[in-house]
């Protein structure tokens, strides 16, 4: 008999978005403890095309061996198909929602299947119930940037309410939703971005928005409890002055923020990886479905056009998130 099939993207050697291939490839079957879903939308986020590259952009160190050809992705939405034998948790039929495998310790091809596809295995435990009151695209977009935000915030930081914080890259996939989880804790947010993101960040509940083209958050800020810099770089030192004696800088990407000078001033770092949690993404999904947190979207594009993704992606300004439409929803 033969086996069953899919569409999928896969990439075979590393370089730019034309390394992104729309093929046939067998489709993966769930482990006892896995359920198999037939995902209607993908999301795009950072590790995809750091691994895109051969994670040319990453110390080399700290560099993980990405085996080819493999298919990109870790966050979907869609619904379960079939479930293994171990599932209780989840039944044909369910809509669910999830950051798969990450960060992921079998880096060797495609073993379990990955997100830019037509279907995929999950471990029952990286998922939760898709929010009721959004689209499986929207859905897509929240897993790994929402639990990236909901990790730094209460898990890393343990933001406390009246504390002020700085977002900066705030309309960007992980920062738009830091400014709406550390409002939902009752926090002063402030919101560092281009002045095109201005009113999409005043609509998300800003209290002071910075332009950095014509104001430098260093020459308008002091004494901001926690700092979250999703853009990182060489010049991540340029916050110090706003941050307060005793503050917190959290990096979500690697930057330099003089850490000798930073120690000074007795500020520390607080950080960490992005993990799959299924129960902290059902949270998220409760604050969506109450209104607390609206998912942004910068595009969308079909899954065989994923190499045009990418290329918006490079283009940079990005307002939420870019998504893969793999199911036309009726």
């Amino acid at each position: 008999m033969s086996k069953a099939t899919m569409r999928a993207v896969r990439i075979h050697e590393f370089g730019g978005p034309e390394v992104l291939v729309y093929e046939e490839v067998p489709r993966p079957e769930p482990k006892p403890d896995e359920v198999l879903i037939r995902i209607h939308a993908a999301c795009l986020n950072p590790p995809d095309w750091y691994a895109r590259i051969g994670f040319a952009n990453i110390p080399a160190d700290k560099r993980p061996d990405r085996r080819l050809p493999f298919t990109p992705g870790s966050d979907a939405s869609g619904v379960v198909v079939a479930v293994g034998s171990e599932v209780t948790e989840w039944a044909e039929g369910d809509a669910v929602f999830g950051m798969i495998r990450f960060p992921d310790p079998d880096l060797d091809g495609d073993t379990g299947g990955r997100t830019y596809a037509e279907y995929t295995t999950a471990p029952a435990a990286h998922l939760a119930r898709k929010p009721a009151g959004i689209d499986h695209i929207r859905a897509a977009a929240v897993p790994m940037a929402g639990l990236t935000a909901y990790q730094f915030l209460f898990d890393h930081v343990r933001l406390e309410p009246g504390r002020t914080v700085l977002v900066n890259g705030a309309a960007g996939g992980v920062g738009h939703f830091l400014v709406q989880l550390a409002k939902s804790r009752g926090a002063h947010v402030i919101g560092v971005a281009s002045g095109r993101h201005e009113s999409f960040l005043r609509g998300l509940g800003v209290d002071r928005f910075i332009d950095y083209t014509t104001t430098a958050p260093a020459d308008a800020v002091r004494d901001v409890d926690h700092l979250f810099d999703t853009v990182g770089g060489p010049d991540g030192g340029r916050f110090l002055p706003v941050v307060k004696r005793g503050g917190t800088i959290s990096p979500v990407f690697f930057g330099d923020y003089d850490r000798e000078r930073a120690a000074e001033s007795g500020i520390t770092f607080k950080s960490g990886q992005v993990h799959s949690d299924g129960g902290q993404l059902a949270e998220l999904a409760h604050l969506i479905d109450a209104g607390a947190v609206r998912v942004g979207i910068d595009g969308v594009f079909a899954l065989a056009d994923a190499h045009k993704a990418h290329e918006r992606a490079a283009a940079g300004h990005i307002q939420g998130k870019i998504v893969l439409r793999v199911v036309e929803e009726g």
